[in-house]
């Protein structure tokens, strides 16, 4: 997928003037980029497929669950700032360094959805918020992050997990300690790469 493939992505699933919003996101963290090692400097200039188009296929898989967004290991924004960008619905970003929550912080404002964002300086294992969405890109293995955030979850709660190409493992050993619907969606951005999508998690 290139650049421009990826913009006409946007506009075809969520309308051209997402293409506003999302650029302007992208405008701010290459901004910032510059200040704090926010994303990888070779992805810089490949952001439309790299971040944006890759995080907003999460929003795609979650269609069906409605309500509150919970995003572990926020970052840069990808993709809870994508979330908010493209949807109404509220999203919470958990982000333990207080440079980055900083920046997500006014990256919000910026955005003008500072409304519906709610940034927690914090690890997901000390917040205690029922959420229906809960989605975690790089950041841990399914196990962990069962763990961690387990008491955010629901039996509704739908998990919307980039994993790269180690889903199928990551899954297997998951599945020692936890039962739930499991399944992978290949990433539209690099089919070699699984997004696993789980629901009904609890712990065996």
């Amino acid at each position: 997928m290139s650049e421009d493939e990826a913009q006409d992505w946007i506009a075809r699933h969520f309308g051209t003037e997402a293409k506003v919003g999302l650029q302007q996101l992208i405008d701010i963290v290459v901004t910032e980029s510059a200040r704090q090692n926010l994303i990888a400097p070779s992805t810089l200039s490949a952001m439309w497929v790299r971040h944006v188009v890759d995080s907003a296929q999460l929003v795609t898989l979650a269609a069906e669950s409605d309500g509150v967004w919970l995003d572990i290991g926020s970052g840069a924004g990808f993709p809870g700032l994508v979330v908010a960008t493209l949807t109404d619905r509220p999203v919470i970003l958990l982000e333990p360094r207080r440079r980055r929550a900083e920046f997500l912080l006014v990256a919000a404002d910026a955005l003008g959805v500072s409304d519906r964002v709610t940034v927690h300086c914090a690890r997901i294992e000390d917040v205690k918020i029922t959420a229906n969405v809960i989605s975690a890109r790089a950041v841990a293995s399914l196990d962990s992050l069962f763990t961690w955030g387990l008491q955010c979850a629901s039996s509704a709660t739908r998990w919307v997990l980039p994993k790269g190409r180690t889903a199928l493992a990551d899954i297997a050993a998951a599945q020692e300690h936890w039962d739930g619907v499991f399944h992978v969606e290949h990433s539209i951005t690099d089919p070699d790469s699984l997004i696993v999508v789980a629901s009904g998690v609890t712990r065996r």
